[in-house]
């Protein structure tokens, strides 16, 4: 599969190792994400995909090389690295659950705090727009969501920092199927946004539908790569993460 897409890379990670309690749970990774694209790790529970997510984030120390838009980040604290653009929505979404939908999206304006409050009505309507529900939640404490509605007020609030780098762990986690179906058809219309996106997932056959690229992580390594609709293809795909269906 020689199709890697090659537009310029906002994120590059070259052989990334990091442990998760003090065990190797990423060994030797390579991937980017181009610009404006969706890029997804899909793989079993334990693969390492959540290590991996958090090591480019900065929250676990790793060896190898991480840079964004061209810079090396690798010794860069987590609040440097969300300065600079990118946003990550962890599968535990942690939101405040006491405060209402608008104020948690507020908190996640920080970044552009000195933009003005003109600019962050802008942003809060463009999240809004994407997902009209907030919206009609917007007073509603966030502890009172559904858990389709959490996660839409996860991505949310990663959105109002206007990220160039959004980093969504397990988005369809503990969600019905046709709320999975809302949330990934908001995750391709971020495309059209500009933000590049990197997107980890076990439910590889929705993950490989709305991303152009695809990585297979098994037990901490890529063990597979290439073009989403390559990767939907391949014998191995189909027998071990997609089935017949």
């Amino acid at each position: 599969m020689t199709d890697h897409p090659q537009p310029t890379a906002v994120l590059a990670v070259e052989e990334l190792s990091a442990a998760y309690r003090g065990v190797v749970a990423v060994d030797a990774v390579g991937l980017s994400v181009p610009a404006g694209r969706i890029v997804t790790v899909i793989g079993p529970n334990g693969a390492g995909k959540t290590t991996l997510l958090n090591a480019i984030m900065g929250v676990l120390p790793a060896h190898g090389s991480v840079r964004f838009m061209g810079e090396a980040i690798g010794r860069l604290a987590v609040e440097a690295r969300v300065r600079r653009g990118i946003s990550l929505v962890p599968e535990t979404r942690e939101l405040f659950s006491t405060l209402g939908v608008e104020d948690n999206l507020r908190l996640g304006f920080w970044r552009l705090r000195n933009s003005g409050g003109a600019a962050m009505r802008r942003a809060l309507d463009e999240v809004y727009a994407l997902f009209p529900r907030l919206r009609e939640r917007r007073a509603q404490a966030a502890g009172t969501l559904s858990g389709g509605e959490r996660q839409m007020l996860a991505m949310g609030r990663a959105l109002m920092a206007r990220p160039s780098l959004l980093m969504l762990d397990e988005p369809s986690l503990g969600l019905a199927p046709l709320i999975v179906r809302d949330i990934f058809r908001a995750i391709a219309g971020l495309r059209d946004s500009g933000v590049a996106i990197l997107l980890v997932e076990q439910n590889a056959r929705a993950a490989l539908q709305v991303a152009e690229y695809g990585y297979v992580l098994e037990t901490g390594r890529i063990a597979l790569e290439g073009a989403s609709a390559d990767l939907a293809a391949d014998p191995r795909m189909i027998e071990t993460y997609l089935g017949a269906g």
